[in-house]
């Protein structure tokens, strides 16, 4: 590998493929894979917080040009969790001579060298790297039965084959190696035969990783596992938008346990620092200890949390020690950091190793000029006893970047970039709810490249443009939004919904208003309504309103349908909603949309599934106006059947608003059918305004479907047909009967005048 070869950053995202998964392959984007001068099958360096190699292959579908695709043990092996940065580069690989490897007691006795090397072979491996047993059938190399390989492991391990996971210990040569028909591999600590004796290859790949392993000769397997401060320096304090605050909270600590211990000794206490710092993924929490450390002139040694989960007992412990010992080795001031740490210390089912590694932690807090930052986007999933007071007895919170504050990031991450003048970084911050700090730098990332596509023919000196950063906005998605099910809002807004005036008006007051303009809540000192119920006849564009709602307004909407929370598991209801809440708040401002809420929220007492309906009731209500305050956050649920949702969730601060949305009239059909039929050719003799005084008991979705099948009448009577004609609209009536039930219409009528909160069209 030569320096002259390219290299692109890109953001990781898990893979959605199982096919892929613990394979050794990664997915780019075609022009990615173009740019860097690769063919499929290829071999890659990924640099994380490790490095790492694979096999790259084109994405399904082309998928983002600014995304790499990697399944867990890739994610695991490079340091990182999805939606860090990677940088991608050709990587050099020769075959191994010898590979030895290290995993579990049932996999040393059940394989054979013979049986690994025929699971490895194909991969791309580099020491310290995890590696499946899972054959590369993706494209198996010549001469390869990758059915009689799952069969001989299968026999060989049983059940469990597919779980299994290997460390790569050693290699010869060194550097990214792949298993060819000749290579040796062994376990360690067994004695091995002696190589086929196959010539070294020239070519010796320079990778980093190298370097780290030969730093730790007696311990193979610690290799890349500790990562020290970076050669380049960390952005300066005054560069973290959003995080002042909490910048200063933490220097303030490291002067104190670092430069002033005696005044704390004086005072009665210790020096020993923990701080549990955390915040959404990719907010950065590494960045601001690395940035506080580096001006308070403390070295820092970082530690990924997921690498260690993934090893053995004893492999972890020993990570775990070599770490600590990094870190107040020298002059004896150094901060260990241990990122994600959930992945190590979880609070569920804790490993048996999570006993010693807590001990070990307890232990190193008291040595002299050590501290511990401990990072972790999920706090309620840490182990408790890390919080105990002879460990993290500290927290800090890092919150989601408001507008001002992504406006403030973009200005810093775009500084040193080539871009046009006149960008206004407030209307793309404005576009970009929910972004963190690398969800911004991918954003900048897929800008570049697509800026570079425009200017690969052109000799003009290339410059980002504001559209550049718009059209990114496409592919981008914040990592709040990695594992939620969205709602598609096609380019919507509410003024693409006909008539339906004061219903919009309403929506625009009890949804927009509080997101948009929470300073005039807080001015008048009322608190901004929480909920709304949006109700009516099905087929009446309810969630069509709700669609153009999102679009008005630029939010991350979380959709759910009303049966998907209920499981029959005691508790796991509840978690769900939990789950929902907390991911809503981390991407807000958000709209949290409630299908069918009255299959989520039916009246309690009177349900027969074990009590389940009324956990999730009660879990609602809590989240609604629980004791932890929702912010940036508006619930909107929908359903034909108001009567049946327990009448709690409807008073004053939850669904406080309830909006009526009735049939269409006269001037709502014509409008309706004009939408309709926007891009249907009609004939002359087509009267939408006479028609639409004739459709009464029609709902939106039979306007809609009127003209729909009216098209489709005109293509019966001929292939050739070229417009819709009144005669083509009368057959279609024939078939699109009117679904408005006069009963159900006059029980919602009745509900509208009966609630003092409605708001009616």
């Amino acid at each position: 590998m030569t320096s002259a070869q390219p290299q692109i950053a890109l953001t990781v995202r898990h893979t959605a493929s199982a096919l892929d998964t613990r394979r050794g392959v990664v997915r780019l984007h075609p022009e990615v894979l173009d740019a860097l001068g690769l063919r499929a099958w290829d071999a890659v360096r990924l640099t994380g917080a490790r490095v790492s190699a694979a096999l790259a292959a084109p994405a399904a579908d082309g998928g983002a040009p600014g995304v790499v695709l990697a399944d867990d043990v890739t994610m695991a092996n490079l340091g990182v969790t999805e939606g860090a940065e990677v940088v991608v580069a050709p990587c050099e690989v020769t075959v191994a001579r010898t590979v030895t490897v290290s995993g579990s007691r049932l996999a040393r006795l059940s394989l054979n060298p013979h049986t690994l090397r025929l699971a490895l072979i194909g991969k791309v491996l580099t020491v310290g790297d995890a590696v499946s047993l899972l054959p590369q059938d993706l494209a198996p190399p010549p001469g390869s039965d990758v059915i009689a390989v799952r069969g001989q492991l299968s026999r060989a391990i049983g059940a469990s084959w597919t779980s299994e996971l290997l460390t790569v210990t050693a290699t010869d040569p060194a550097g990214p190696v792949a298993v060819g028909q000749s290579t040796v591999v062994g376990w360690r600590g067994a004695p091995a035969p002696e190589p086929a004796g196959r010539p070294a290859s020239a070519r010796q790949a320079a990778d980093p990783n190298a370097a780290e392993v030969t730093e730790f000769p007696e311990f193979p397997e610690v290799a890349g596992a500790i990562e020290d401060e970076p050669e380049e320096a960390p952005p300066p304090m005054a560069d973290l938008a959003g995080s002042a605050s909490a910048a200063r909270r933490l220097a303030e600590w490291f002067d104190l346990a670092f430069h002033r211990p005696d005044l704390l000794e004086r005072l009665g206490t210790s020096g020993r620092l923990g701080v549990l710092l955390s915040g959404p993924e990719g907010v950065g929490k590494a960045t601001l200890v690395r940035s506080v450390a580096h001006a308070e002139r403390v070295r820092v040694v970082s530690l990924a949390a997921p690498t260690v989960a993934v090893l053995e007992p004893d492999a972890a412990l020993t990570r775990v020690a070599r770490a600590v010992d990094a870190a107040s080795s020298g002059e004896g001031k150094g901060v260990l950091l241990l990122t994600d740490i959930d992945a190590l210390l979880p609070a569920h089912q804790p490993p048996p190793v999570a006993t010693v590694v807590l001990d070990r932690l307890r232990a190193a807090l008291g040595r002299p000029g050590f501290a511990l930052v401990a990072t972790t986007a999920h706090p309620e999933s840490v182990d408790p006893r890390l919080r105990g007071v002879d460990l993290l007895d500290r927290e800090l919170t890092l919150g989601l970047p408001d507008g001002q504050t992504r406006t403030e990031l973009l200005r810093v991450l775009l500084r040193d970039t080539p871009v046009e003048s006149g960008v206004d970084f407030g209307s793309i911050a404005e576009r970009t709810p929910g972004f963190v700090a690398a969800d911004l730098i991918a954003l900048r990332r897929d800008a570049a490249l697509r800026a570079a596509l425009r200017h690969r023919d052109s000799d003009d000196e290339p410059r980002i443009a504001e559209q550049d950063l718009l059209d990114a906005l496409e592919s981008v998605r914040p990592l709040s939004m990695s594992a939620s099910d969205t709602l598609a809002t096609g380019g919507l807004s509410l003024d693409d919904v006909g008539d339906m005036t004061e219903v919009k008006q309403s929506l625009t007051e009890s949804v927009l208003w509080p997101l948009r303009y929470p300073d005039s809540f807080a001015r008048l000192g009322v608190a901004p309504p929480r909920g709304v119920l949006l109700y009516g006849p099905p087929g009446n564009g309810k969630t069509f309103l709700v669609r153009a709602l999102a679009g008005t307004g630029a939010l991350n909407v979380f959709a759910v349908k009303g049966a998907e929370l209920m499981d029959k598991w005691v508790g796991e209801s509840e978690r769900a909603v939990r789950e929902l809440f907390r991911r809503a708040a981390e991407a807000a401002p958000a709209l949290i949309f409630l299908d069918e809420v009255d299959a989520l929220a039916p009246r309690r007492g009177q349900s027969s599934d074990s009590g389940v309906s009324d956990r999730v009731v009660a879990a609602l209500l809590t989240e609604l106006d629980g004791v932890e305050p929702l912010r940036d956050v508006v619930v909107l649920g929908a359903t034909n059947r108001p009567e049946l949702v327990d009448s709690a969730l409807l008073r004053p601060g939850r669904l406080e608003r309830l909006i009526y949305v009735p049939p269409p009239d006269v001037e709502a059909r014509v409008a309706i059918l004009r939408a309709s039929a926007r891009n249907t050719p009609l004939s002359s003799d087509v009267d939408l305004e006479e028609l639409a005084s004739t459709l009464d008991g029609y709902s939106a979705a039979d306007c809609a479907a009127l003209i729909r099948e009216a098209a489709l009448t005109a293509m019966r009577e001929s292939l050739e047909a070229a417009e819709v004609t009144a005669a083509h609209l009368a057959k279609a009536r024939d078939v699109v009967r009117p679904s408005l039930d006069p009963a159900q219409l006059a029980a919602l009528e009745a509900y509208a005048r009966r609630s003092p909160t409605t708001t009616t069209q």
